[in-house]
């Protein structure tokens, strides 16, 4: 038996990625895991049959996280299916390299829409159901914490989710359910294009870029009983490019 044995797991923008790579680790300690997806329902459901060839429980539930009541109908759908919600991973999310001064306004709509409002609105909608001890787990991005240009929605966007993790870790703490956010460095997820990749490497102390499997470690241990006494905490898995 995994250490998650019994517990019933979203993660959102799980079809590929650092998504997938989580939505795939939580399922091998024993979590019944919903892989979340927008677009590609063929690659949201070759993750939830990979985890079922492997003696897992998935769950493939199309969501569009920029939109509310999308966000509200995943926890619905969910507990319709399951009867409970143990852990939420707010994944899903867009980077757009863009210059304030080049940003449209519907470019900042949707990177803010997809980054911020419908993760803030999906753990809404989860805090109401989360059984106690629950887990919250939003995957931010170290470049908040860095001099990094160019790319000012996605940041803002971002940032908030760090501060919406330190805002309802309060509120839930009474309840015993913890929430931090996660902040990946440059990571091997296919789409790094050239230029990052070799920032990547370049600033990390180990020389590398990061796996998703590396950040999907990091998110099995705070979601497991080991966290217990980790909430509201901002957690840097980068391979040091923040120190």
């Amino acid at each position: 038996m995994g250490s998650l044995t019994g517990k019933i797991a979203i993660v959102t923008g799980a079809s590929s990625g650092i998504g997938r790579a989580i939505a795939e680790r939580l399922a091998q300690e024993g979590a019944a895991v919903v892989v979340n997806y927008h677009v590609n329902a063929e690659k949201a459901r070759t993750v939830a049959d990979g985890i079922q060839a492997k003696g897992g429980t998935a769950l493939v539930i199309q969501a569009d996280m920029r939109r509310v009541a999308e966000a509200q109908r995943l926890v619905q759908e969910t507990m319709q299916q399951f009867h409970r919600l143990d852990i939420l991973v707010n994944n899903a999310g867009r980077f757009l390299p863009r210059p304030l001064v080049e940003t449209t306004e519907a470019e900042f709509d949707t990177i803010i829409a997809l980054n911020a409002k419908g993760p803030y609105f999906a753990m809404q909608a989860a805090a109401k159901v989360l059984s106690d001890g629950g887990r919250i787990v939003n995957i931010s991005t170290a470049l908040t914490h860095l001099n990094f240009p160019g790319a000012t929605a996605h940041l803002g966007s971002k940032a908030a989710l760090e501060q919406y993790g330190k805002g309802l870790a309060q509120e839930l703490a009474p309840r015993g359910i913890t929430v931090n956010t996660v902040l990946p460095g440059f990571t091997d997820t296919g789409v790094l294009t050239k230029p990052y990749r070799d920032m990547g490497i370049q600033m990390s102390p180990m020389k590398r870029l990061g796996l998703p499997t590396d950040i999907a470690d990091v998110v099995a241990f705070l979601v497991s009983e080991q966290a217990r006494w980790l909430t509201g905490q901002t957690i840097h898995a980068g391979g040091g490019i923040v120190m």
